[in-house]
């Protein structure tokens, strides 16, 4: 039994990869063209992915928010695994980047599931509340501008049922947010947006390191 969580070197995540994340064929080549790109440091891994699909599945998801498309990796894997009415509504501003996974989207038959919402994530948010939509969402996923991360939070709170999850990515930067020397804007959105997760009675939360995730009438948190 170990007290601490176990630190993975790449011979031991290859290792994790082999024994626990089933990655489609589809996925793989989404993966691999992003890889390919610039920004792909961007794109969640597919442990992360696998991750997200067996959360979507053990809450018997419907409906699921995601704050942060890139080109389409973790809208695909939510989507792949909700039920046939299920649906992701994926917010970015990027077209391009977001025409990358539409392609694999249709590939894996699932682009139907999800409704790209190009425009200001906050806008969007907005409207599905005006809208009516309060509440019915089962899961959030966000990992977009970190300067938003805490109004991205609070919308998702309105939007999620009770017992919903919330997913948020990057939540300790890359160990910058321990870093006294990282004062840049990014980094200190994130201290304070955990510091005051923490501080939420509201949510129940936990943190999953992914080589990063922060996560009853409370909701749940995995960071």
């Amino acid at each position: 039994m170990s007290t601490a969580t176990i630190l993975l070197d790449e011979k031991l995540r290859e290792y994790l990869l082999n024994v626990s994340v089933k990655e489609s064929e589809i996925l793989r080549e989404l993966r691999e063209e992003t890889a390919q790109m610039e920004y792909s440091a961007m794109q969640i891994s597919p442990e992360q992915g696998a991750f997200m699909s067996f959360l979507v599945e053990l809450i018997q998801a419907k409906r699921t928010l995601e704050i942060g498309v890139f080109t389409g990796y973790s809208a695909l894997v939510v989507a792949m695994a909700l039920p046939e009415d299920g649906i992701v509504t994926a917010c970015d501003v990027s077209e391009e980047w977001a025409n990358v996974g539409m392609k694999y989207w249709k590939k894996a038959q699932v682009e139907d599931k999800i409704d790209l919402r190009i425009a200001p994530a906050l806008e969007t948010l907005d409207e599905l509340l005006t809208d009516g939509y309060r509440g019915t969402y089962d899961f959030s996923f966000i990992d977009a501008d970190k300067i938003n991360y805490q109004q991205y939070y609070e919308r998702s709170l309105e939007l999620i049922r009770s017992g919903g999850l919330i997913a948020i990515d990057n939540v300790l930067w890359s160990g910058r947010v321990i870093d006294d020397h990282s004062g840049d804007p990014n980094t200190e959105a994130i201290r304070e947006f955990n510091k005051k997760l923490y501080q939420d009675e509201r949510v129940s939360i936990s943190i999953k390191r992914r080589n990063e995730t922060k996560g009853n009438d409370r909701n749940s948190t995995i960071l």
